[in-house]
């Protein structure tokens, strides 16, 4: 009997061995899908100081979540080592900037903020009291007297420090920067990149051995500026990893077209090919922790996103893991610098509302090719921010289709079905007729109705991409395009087709609401 028992413990133990083994290989894989992610360190401190954010239909809600729901799954915070008390600092040149509430405490009360809503979270180390980057690298005031030595400990001993009270919160970083943009080093003099790279090397290999004693499924990502400087990105790289020995997961990098002074698509390919250089020439895997455009020109900014999300999935083996908008949440009119790279307009006041340029995340995720037709969507107009609903929640043949503020209504709700011919038909979720145009009419203005299908050119529309997030529906019977009559913005004013004239009341964005 006692000989059978232990048999039995023993298969049971197998069993469940199989079973932990299996489930922490699902949460791999899933671990490893593709980051479509914002930095939001200014956010807590710009919500203290009033700042407000409206989401797509008018209506106050957390940042957090309105970029949640434009594409956006992982979030990137950063640290200071001790920020001055009123988390500000002022540079060189007499600017002051926002540091956000980016001590311990801040950092650990957004991570468990982010994690609750579901986010992946990176978090950034900076090594300093404020910004770290190519022109300030400086020692944290608290570790100023002391040697290489104790800087190697001090590393250590504050990054382990941050990662275990993140781990007592149930938190463990998908990926942790240790330094940001450090292409000079960090802590100078003593990790300077020009003439001391072996100890810039055994700095951030006691970083990375910090996060690896909290957490071995974190990944540890080497973070330079300049992303489109290949030439830079070799020499930091060969001396770090080739030269000294240095580790690392993940190799990351700043995107500014911006701050190179040219458009985007100047530079683009130069980021590609620098991408697909350090997945290869060093067997890492690769990212862009920063990227960010021109607040006022929200289609440029979409069309960069798009481009460098596009780029780094691009690269071979899927070493390509996402990219990261710096501060999104932002706008010029909010901040003592006036820094313009954020993506928000204004409101009123302090209230903010995010542009078209972050549409590009959710496009990507979900309309990289064609429109998944499992889902549901909802259809608003781009004048007027309302929706497509069906007048009355009607479930008649002939009902009008109208704009309407949304409200989650299943009037307001919509699927796609795609035909042989590249048509796509659209069903009402209420009444399960499709979107037709009255009498099978070609005329100009003529109304935009529910129909039971009946497979009618009048019931079938291409889509058309702006390029900026929209798109045109493009009747096949007429070629003429879903508009809102009279370019109003007014509740309840009908759908009809017009000629393509390129108006914003003929464009529309589409949004998975399942």
């Amino acid at each position: 009997m006692d000989k059978k028992i232990k048999v039995l413990s023993i298969v049971l133990c197998f069993i469940m061995m199989l079973t932990s083994f299996q489930i922490n290989t699902k949460e791999t894989k899933a671990a490893t899908s593709f980051a479509y992610g914002a930095d939001v360190g200014w956010l807590s401190q710009l919500e203290k100081s009033g700042v407000t954010w409206v989401d797509d239909y008018g209506y106050t809600k957390d940042a957090l979540q309105i970029l949640k729901d434009h594409g956006i799954d992982s979030i990137r915070l950063r640290l200071f080592v001790n920020p001055p008390s009123n988390f500000t600092w002022t540079k060189k040149d007499g600017s002051t900037c926002m540091l956000g509430y980016t001590d311990a405490a801040g950092l650990i009360y957004m991570a468990e903020r982010s994690k609750s809503m579901g986010f992946r979270i990176m978090v950034d180390f900076h090594y300093s009291d404020h910004f770290a980057d190519p022109a300030y690298q400086d020692i944290p005031s608290a570790w100023s007297s002391h040697t290489f030595t104790q800087l190697k400990k001090d590393v250590y001993d504050h990054t382990y420090s941050v990662m275990s009270q993140l781990a007592t919160k149930g938190i463990y970083p998908e990926w942790v920067q240790v330094g940001n943009e450090i292409n000079s080093g960090m802590l100078l003099p003593y990790g300077q990149s020009s003439n001391n790279f072996s100890q810039l090397t055994e700095l951030l290999n006691s970083g990375y051995d910090a996060v690896k004693a909290v957490s071995k499924s974190t990944k540890v990502v080497t973070h330079l500026a300049d992303g489109n400087n290949n030439t830079t990105f070799r020499w930091f790289f060969d001396n770090f990893i080739t030269k000294y020995g240095g580790k690392t997961d993940v190799i990351g990098m700043s995107y500014y077209p911006y701050w190179i002074g040219s458009d985007y698509t100047q530079s683009i390919s130069y980021l590609a090919n620098n991408l697909n250089d350090m997945a290869s020439r060093y067997n890492k895997e690769v990212m862009v922790c920063e990227v960010g455009g021109v607040e006022t020109d929200s289609a440029n900014t979409y069309n960069l996103l798009k481009a460098t999300i596009e780029k780094v999935k691009a690269v071979p083996n899927g070493k390509g893991l996402g990219v990261f908008y710096w501060e999104p949440e932002a706008n010029s009119s909010v901040l003592p610098d006036r820094y313009k790279l954020g993506a928000t307009s204004v409101v009123s006041g302090k209230k903010l509302r995010f542009t078209t340029a972050i549409d590009a995340f959710y496009d990507c995720r979900y309309n990289s090719s064609s429109f998944d037709t499992s889902k549901t969507y909802i259809l608003t107009n781009r004048l007027s921010g309302k929706a497509i609903n069906v007048r009355g929640g009607s479930t008649s043949d002939n009902a009008v289709l109208e704009q309407y503020s949304y409200g989650a209504w299943s009037s307001q709700k919509w699927t796609f079905s795609l035909n042989s011919s590249g048509y796509y038909t659209i069903k009402s979720v209420l009444s399960s007729k499709v979107m037709d145009v009255s009498g099978a009419s070609t005329s100009e203005g003529a109304s935009v109705i529910q129909y039971t299908s009946n497979n009618g050119n009048n019931q079938q529309w291409s889509l058309g991409s702006t390029g900026d997030g929209y798109y045109k529906l493009i009747n096949r019977g007429s070629g003429k395009l879903l508009a809102v009559q009279n370019a109003s913005t007014e509740e309840g004013v009908a759908l009809v087709q017009q000629t393509d004239t390129n108006a914003l009341s003929q464009m529309w964005r589409l949004e998975i609401v399942n």
